[in-house]
């Protein structure tokens, strides 16, 4: 189950999509499991049913899963892993995070100078 963290300056259907990656990632979902439908996802986590067809449609859009019509969505592949582009993008939500938090750019370039120390 994917779990939400309202105060995460992330939006939600990105926490869903990262969650759903980090469970298949990780093994927790296995090619070919059936993921929860968009109602009863979002009656689960009691958001909107368009912020979870919103992640299922950029998983599947990414080649994480895939739509059977009349039958749901499902684990298709774990794409190529590519640990660099992995890391820059955790890099980027989490300096996105950081900004938003009210640390400065200055504070930043300087902690990455420092080799961050």
């Amino acid at each position: 189950m994917v779990h939400l963290d309202y105060r995460d300056a992330r939006p939600i259907y990105t926490q869903i999509v990262d969650g759903f990656r980090d469970q298949i990632r990780s093994g927790v979902l296995q090619i070919g499991d059936k993921l929860p439908s968009v109602r009863e996802l979002a009656t689960t986590l009691t958001i909107n049913p368009n912020t979870i067809q919103r992640a299922y449609r950029e998983l599947e859009s990414a080649g994480w899963i895939a739509t059977v019509p009349g039958k749901g969505c499902f684990v298709h592949s774990i794409p190529d892993a590519n640990p660099q582009q992995d890391l820059l993008e955790s890099f980027d939500k989490l300096t996105k995070s950081l900004l938003e938090a009210g640390i400065s750019r200055e504070e930043l370039i300087l902690r990455l100078q420092e080799g961050g120390k």
